[in-house]
């Protein structure tokens, strides 16, 4: 009888990289993709499950962070964050495609592709690190949390522009999730608010936004297009929902509960599986190059 050992390998990583995270107060976000990235070589291999779950995961972070945001704040902060999450994709964007297709060679295509990898930022990984270091709710943590998706959304118009082929389906993904962001925004304080679904070992709350999410996954999966932009707009317009209310409070540290014990850790141990060390390692130049061709940009 065959045996899968990998859930019991992937959850051993995860307890790990909580351990070292709490010894060394390195996030542990940082920690798992680290983690990820070794047991790569030593033949771990993503499973579909897990590249599902690593999925949500990241458009679950990206919903949290959204109801992080304090929407008069990013009224009164718009340009700056707007202007320093422009500028975070744009002079690495430039920099990086210069640099592999005059410098190194590189074709077009390939020039662009590194471009746009190299210039594209994390707002699961912010988000994750803000929260673990007591910054999230701060003025400048709210204004890097804004900037990071400018970046973001960035990143998915250069792909959408440069290799994207729309389809009615396309379509179909943008205005099933303006459909959702509206009825969602509308009408979930009924869900929220209702006594009698409040404070429920079942967790009718969570599993609500669950669903919410998912949708957002399905039809973006239908039209080829990134959940995370939907995720975070619904999150934004839901955070007064989220706001300082005594159960607002408790509604969002369940969510993170459940979403800090297994379901990100997913995402971030998948993104170190990505991780190739043994290319690294053969291209090692290129690669320091190129890394510090990104942060300097």
């Amino acid at each position: 009888m065959h045996v899968d050992i990998t859930p019991l390998a992937v959850g051993l990583l995860i307890f790990i990289s909580s351990l070292i995270s709490l010894r060394f107060g390195i996030s542990v976000a940082i920690i798992e993709i680290l983690l990820g990235a070794v047991a790569g070589s030593f033949g771990l291999e993503s499973q579909a499950w897990m590249v599902y779950l690593a999925k949500f995961g990241g458009v679950l972070l990206t919903f949290l962070a959204g109801t992080e945001i304090d929407t008069v704040l990013l009224k009164e902060r718009f340009s700056a964050s707007f202007q320093i999450g422009a500028m975070s994709f744009l002079f690495p964007f430039l920099g990086v495609v210069a640099f592999c297709w005059y410098i190194a060679g590189w074709d077009l295509d390939a020039s662009l592709v590194a471009g746009v990898a190299l210039s594209t930022t994390s707002l699961a990984v912010v988000y994750s690190v803000l929260v673990e270091s007591g910054l999230a709710r701060s003025t400048i943590g709210k204004m890097l949390m804004a900037a990071t998706f400018i970046t973001d959304m960035g990143t998915a118009l250069a792909l959408s522009v440069l290799f994207a082929k729309p389809t009615i389906f396309t379509l179909v993904f943008i205005l099933a999730s303006l459909l959702i962001i509206v009825l969602a925004t509308r009408y979930s304080h009924v869900v929220f608010g209702h006594p009698r679904l409040q404070n429920k070992v079942i967790e009718p709350e969570i599993k609500y936004v669950f669903v919410l999410l998912l949708a957002f996954m399905y039809f973006a999966t239908l039209g080829d297009g990134h959940a995370v932009l939907p995720a975070f707009m619904l999150g934004l317009l839901m955070s007064g929902q989220f706001g300082e209310g005594e159960q607002a409070k408790i509604l969002r540290n369940r969510l993170r509960t459940v979403a800090y014990a297994v379901i990100t850790p997913v995402f971030f141990i998948v993104g170190g599986l990505n991780v190739s060390l043994e290319l690294v390692c053969v291209s090692v130049g290129i690669f320091c190059i190129l890394l510090d061709r990104s942060i300097a940009s």
